[in-house]
C-alpha cells in the first residue's frame, strides 16, 4: 500500500519536475567504491574519468544523481560545487541534477573528476540510502558520457570522522576531518597511470533501480556561490583563533597555514558549533609539513570562525567561501522608524540563512523543514527575495504531499530519516490559506496546486467536529501548538482548522471541484459556530481550558474570520494584556492587530516583544525565543527565521500590498501608515516589481509603480478626504471597480500599468 501511494505521487511529482529520466541511455550505471567501508558514514570518494571530444557541441548537458553530495571538476576548473539534493522527494526516492559541460570541454582528451560525499546516515532533512554512489548520464547529442565500471575511483584517504562531539541526531552531515599527509594532490587531472590506489568502479545498478529508485530532476537552482573573501582574524594566547564574518552566513572555511613539522591538529568550527542547545557540525584539519591551504566543504554557518591551533602553527590567512540559495534580495523596505529598518534586514539577513535544500527552522541544530516554519518563511520571501525563491516553496509542497502516510496523516520535517510526526496545527497551517492558497494567490501556480490537492482533502478528512461543531482535538505525534505556556489547543486547533478549509475550498473551486468546495465551506461554517459559542463576553475560551486566556486564540479568531467586529474592542483589550504567543505565532497576533484597525498598537506590541533580538548589537539575525538562554524556546537558536513572520505584516498590511487575482494580474494597495510618517517598499512578483511609497502628515501622498500586465486597485479610507490621481480628479474609469475589490468604509481606484501619485486632502 504504502509503495502504490508512494509511486502515485511519483508520477504527479516528475510530471512537473520534468520527468523521472527514464531516456537516460541504459548504459549509464551508478557506481561505488569495491572497498571496504564504502557505504559508512562520511565516506568519500574520488572518481576520474577521460572522455574525448572531436568538436565541442552547443551544449553537453549530463544527469548526475549522487548519494549524497559531490564537487565536479572538468579539466581542472571547478563546475559544480556542492551538487546534489538531500533525499527525497518522496520517501522511497532520490534527486538528480542537470548540468551543462559544454564551457569546460576542449578538443580531445577532457578529464572528469568528482568526488563524493556520502552521508549515510539519517537526519531530520535526509533519508539514508544505505549505499554510497553515483550515477552520470549525457542527454545531449554529440556528447556522450555514463559512469560505468570504467571509471576510476577509490575512498578518499584523508577523509574522516572528527572526534567528538559529534552534531546531534536531527543532522544527516558528520563533522569533517581531513589529514593532509594523505592528501591526493592534483588527482582531478592527473593521467590514469599516476592515480594511485585507484581501481575500476563496481557498478551496482542502473537509472531507476533500488535503492536510489525514481529519479527526479532537482526543481531548484545550483546553490549561488559568492566567491572565497578573506577576513581579518586575532589570535590569543591559548591558540584560539577568531574572525569575524560580516554577517551570519552559509559558509566553508578556507585557511591557509605554515607547519614545519605536520601532524598537527587543527579545530575548525563557527560560533554555532554549539548554538541552540545541541552540538552541530565543525571539522579538524591534520597539516602537514609546509605552507597549505585548505577548504572544509561541509557547509557551517556563523557570523564568527573559531579556530583551535597548536603551537608551532602559524595562520596565515583565513578566508570564507559563502554559499546560499539562488535568489536575490530584489525586495526592499525603508521607513522613518530605525526600530523597523533594522527589523526588516535582520530578518532578511534570518530567511536567507534558512534557504538552502529546503526551507528550514534554523541553519545550525536541525536544518529541518517544519512547515510552520515554511508558511511564515514563504509569505516572508514573497516580499523580499526575487522569484526564483518560489521553486522552493513548489519543492517543500510537493515534497509535503509525496511523504504523506497511508492513513492520511501529515507530517513535517520532510524529507524525513528519523522524524514521522505529525503536528496537527503546523499541518493545517500548511495546507490551508496561509500555507498553500497563498502560494497560489503570488504565483498563478495551478499545476502545483492540482498536484498536492488530493492530499489535502485526504488530510482534511482525518478531521471531525464535536456536537458543538467545533474542531474535535487530533492528537497527532506531537500536540505542540506553540511554544510557551496558556495555549488553548481546542481554539489553536480550530482556528487553523478553520484557515484550513477555507484555503481547501478555494483551491477545489480552482481546480472544479464545486462538492468538495461546499463541503469545506459548510464545514468552516459550523467550526465559526462552535468557536464563537466560546465566546464569553470578553474573551474566546474554551470551557475545558483553564490557563490564562491565550492572545493566539483572539487572533486566530480575528484571521479566521470567526470573530464579529463588536468584539473586536474586547479583543483589543486581552491582547493589550496577555502575551503569550511565541515569535512564531506573534506573527499571527500583529496582522490580528491590523485587521482588526489597531495598527498602531500592533506596532507598539512588536516594538516592545521584538526589542531584544532586534536591538542586539551581537547578533545579525532573529533568535527563536524571546531571547538567549532561559528565554529561548526549544534550545534557543538565535536564528529562526519564523521570527521574521512581522515582516510580511510591514508589507501586507501597514503598506497595503497583496494579490486580488492570482499570479498578481489584479493587486490591492491599501496602505495603514499606523504610527508611521512614511515607508517606501518595492514588492517582486511574477509579473514584475511593485514599487509603493507614502508619506502621512498633514496630508496624503501616495506613489505608485504598476508593472505592465498588471492592474492596482487603490483602496483608502473615506475620512482621507477628497483624492487626485496624477494631479487630476479620478476617472470615471478608475473609479469602475469590481464590487468585490470594494470595502465598507473605504473609496477604491482602479490603476493601470505606469507612475501613479494619489493625492488626499488628510492623512490617515
Amino acid at each position: 500500500m504504502m509503495r502504490m501511494h508512494t509511486l502515485l505521487l511519483t508520477a504527479a511529482a516528475c510530471s512537473l519536475l520534468g520527468g523521472c529520466g527514464v531516456s537516460s541511455p541504459p548504459e549509464a550505471r551508478w557506481i561505488t567504491s569495491g572497498e571496504a567501508g564504502a557505504d559508512e558514514p562520511n565516506t568519500w570518494i574520488a572518481y576520474r574519468h577521460n572522455v574525448g571530444v572531436a568538436e565541442i557541441p552547443r551544449e553537453a548537458v549530463v544527469r548526475i544523481a549522487a548519494d549524497t553530495k559531490y564537487w565536479l571538476w572538468v579539466n581542472g576548473d571547478l563546475v559544480v560545487f556542492e551538487g546534489g539534493l538531500k533525499r527525497g522527494p518522496t520517501p522511497d526516492d532520490t534527486y538528480y541534477d542537470r548540468v551543462d559541460l559544454a564551457p569546460y570541454l576542449h578538443r580531445g582528451e577532457n578529464r572528469i573528476a568528482l568526488l563524493l560525499w556520502h552521508f549515510g546516515k539519517e537526519g531530520f532533512s535526509h533519508r539514508d540510502s544505505g549505499r554510497s554512489g553515483v550515477i552520470v548520464a549525457s542527454e545531449s547529442r554529440g556528447f556522450e558520457l555514463a559512469s560505468d565500471s570504467s571509471w576510476l575511483c577509490r575512498i578518499h584517504p584523508a577523509y574522516g570522522t572528527a572526534g567528538d562531539p559529534q552534531p546531534n541526531f536531527r543532522l544527516a552531515e558528520s563533522n569533517i576531518r581531513f589529514d593532509a599527509r594523505q592528501e591526493m594532490a592534483g588527482w582531478q587531472t592527473a593521467d590514469a597511470a599516476e592515480l594511485d590506489g585507484f581501481r575500476p568502479a563496481v557498478a551496482v545498478g542502473g537509472w531507476g533501480d533500488a535503492p536510489w529508485n525514481h529519479l527526479v530532476e532537482r526543481p531548484i537552482p545550483q546553490w549561488k556561490d559568492f566567491g572565497i573573501e578573506e577576513v581579518p582574524f586575532e589570535r590569543r594566547a591559548d591558540g584560539r583563533v577568531t574572525a569575524q564574518l560580516p554577517y551570519n552566513m552559509q559558509l566553508t572555511p578556507v585557511l591557509t597555514l605554515t607547519d614545519p613539522v605536520g601532524g598537527r591538529l587543527v579545530g575548525i568550527a563557527t560560533d554555532h558549533a554549539y548554538a541552540g542547545g545541541q552540538w552541530n557540525v565543525r571539522a579538524e584539519y591534520v597539516t602537514r609539513p609546509g605552507t597549505q591551504t585548505y577548504e572544509s566543504l561541509g557547509w557551517m554557518n556563523g557570523q564568527q570562525i573559531v579556530l583551535d591551533v597548536p603551537e608551532g602553527v602559524e595562520i596565515g590567512k583565513v578566508a570564507y567561501r559563502q554559499t546560499g540559495y539562488d535568489t536575490e534580495a530584489s525586495g526592499s523596505f525603508s521607513c522613518d522608524d530605525d526600530f523597523y529598518n533594522r527589523f526588516w534586514q535582520k530578518a532578511l539577513r534570518t530567511l536567507y540563512v534558512n534557504m538552502r535544500d529546503n526551507y528550514f527552522d534554523c541553519p545550525d541544530r536541525e536544518r529541518a523543514q517544519w512547515w510552520g516554519d515554511v508558511v511564515l518563511l514563504m509569505g516572508e520571501s514573497f516580499y523580499s527575495y526575487s522569484t526564483s525563491a518560489h521553486a522552493l516553496m513548489r519543492k517543500a509542497m510537493l515534497e509535503l504531499a509525496a511523504w504523506q502516510k497511508p492513513d492520511g496523516a501529515l507530517f513535517s520535517p520532510v524529507p524525513a530519516g528519523n522524524y514521522d510526526s505529525e503536528l496537527p496545527g503546523q499541518m493545517l497551517a500548511s495546507v490551508g490559506h496561509y500555507g498553500f492558497w497563498n502560494y497560489y494567490m503570488n504565483t498563478g501556480d495551478a499545476e502545483t496546486v492540482a498536484a498536492v490537492y488530493p492530499a489535502v482533502k485526504k488530510y482534511l478528512a482525518l478531521w471531525s467536529l464535536d456536537a458543538t461543531g467545533l474542531t474535535e482535538f487530533r492528537q497527532g505525534g506531537w500536540t505542540w501548538g506553540d511554544w510557551g505556556d496558556n495555549r488553548d489547543i481546542r481554539l489553536l486547533f480550530a482556528g487553523w482548522h478553520s484557515l484550513a478549509l477555507q484555503g481547501a475550498a478555494d483551491m477545489a473551486d480552482l481546480l472544479g471541484f464545486g462538492d468538495d468546495a461546499a463541503a469545506y465551506r459548510a464545514t468552516a461554517e459550523r467550526v465559526k459556530a462552535g468557536y464563537n459559542a466560546c465566546w464569553n463576553g470578553t474573551a474566546y475560551r474554551h470551557p475545558a481550558y483553564g490557563g490564562e486566556t491565550d492572545d493566539r486564540a483572539q487572533a486566530l479568531a480575528v484571521l479566521a474570520g470567526i470573530a464579529p467586529e463588536e468584539h473586536y474592542p474586547a479583543l483589543l483589550k486581552v491582547l493589550q494584556t496577555e502575551f503569550h504567543a511565541s515569535p512564531y505565532m506573534e506573527k499571527y497576533v500583529m496582522e490580528a492587530l491590523f485587521r482588526m484597525g489597531y495598527g498602531g498598537y500592533a506596532l507598539e506590541r512588536t516594538r516592545t516583544r521584538f526589542a531584544e533580538m532586534v536591538d542586539s548589537p551581537e547578533h545579525t539575525t532573529l533568535f527563536e525565543g524571546w531571547g538567549i538562554g532561559e528565554k529561548g524556546f526549544g534550545g534557543g537558536t538565535t536564528n529562526h527565521a519564523w521570527s521574521g513572520g512581522a515582516l510580511t505584516v510591514l508589507a501586507g498590511q501597514l503598506c497595503g500590498i497583496a494579490p486580488l487575482e492570482a499570479g498578481y494580474r489584479t493587486f490591492v494597495v491599501e496602505p495603514d501608515p499606523a504610527s508611521f510618517g512614511s515607508a517606501a517598499i518595492d514588492v517582486p512578483t511574477v509579473r514584475g516589481t511593485i514599487r509603493s511609497a507614502f508619506t502621512n502628515g498633514g496630508g496624503f501622498e501616495l506613489r505608485l509603480t504598476v508593472p505592465e500586465g498588471t492592474e492596482a486597485v487603490v483602496r483608502l479610507p473615506e475620512s482621507a478626504g477628497a483624492a487626485t490621481i496624477d494631479g487630476r480628479e479620478p476617472s470615471a474609469r478608475q473609479r469602475r471597480v469590481n464590487s468585490a475589490w470594494q470595502r465598507n468604509g473605504r473609496v477604491a481606484f482602479l490603476l493601470t500599468a505606469g507612475e501613479h501619485r494619489i493625492v488626499c486632502d488628510r492623512a490617515l
